[in-house]
């Protein structure tokens, strides 16, 4: 019943992104499809594809973002991580976001979905190349507390607003920051 309950609130929240943002159409229905045909879609091993959460971490001032020099993918991105079976993806990206930071304390700026993306896993190991459907989820944190390095990435920083684009160009992460000065940043 529970997980009934968290699908429902998951589809009804990627109408509602939908709504924000209708230039995002074909990304949302590819989601919708994967929420609701593919009953395996919050295992990590489902190769076809499946959900991840992730945390675009903001501190007090809104001046400074918090990123992972993920040692995988080897780039700079927002904390985030498989879903691991659990579809209450804004409790998955509060999880990641305090295993990958240290962090405890996390205000939630909002439950609503804050950015959307399917991308690309390359083969890693015996695991074959996948699309991860993440689902992103803007927090709060307090950039004075002590942070704590993760075994998954080589590094891990507050970078000021200006220079995140510097670290990771890619589209992805333009259109949170675009999102995030356009709404948050002023708040």
């Amino acid at each position: 019943m529970k997980n009934k309950v968290f699908k429902k609130v998951l589809h009804n929240k990627l109408i509602n992104y939908l709504k924000r943002y209708p230039n995002e159409k074909e990304k949302v229905t590819k989601t919708l499809h994967l929420l609701v045909n593919d009953h395996h879609c919050f295992k990590r091993t489902n190769w076809d594809g499946h959900f991840t959460a992730s945390a675009w971490v903001v501190d007090k001032s809104r001046k400074w973002i918090l990123m992972t020099h993920h040692k995988q993918l080897n780039i700079w991105l927002q904390l985030g991580g498989h879903a691991e079976d659990n579809n209450n993806l804004l409790e998955v990206a509060l999880k990641e976001a305090k295993e990958e930071s240290g962090i405890n304390n996390f205000n939630i700026i909002s439950e609503e979905i804050f950015d959307l993306d399917i991308h690309k896993i390359p083969k890693y190991g015996s695991n074959p190349e996948h699309l991860h459907y993440d689902v992103r989820f803007i927090l709060q944190a307090d950039k004075l507390e002590e942070l704590s390095i993760s075994n998954e990435s080589n590094d891990l920083a507050w970078i000021e607003i200006e220079d995140v684009l510097n670290l990771n160009p890619k589209k992805s992460i333009e259109r949170m920051m675009h999102k995030f000065v356009n709404q948050f940043s002023q708040a």
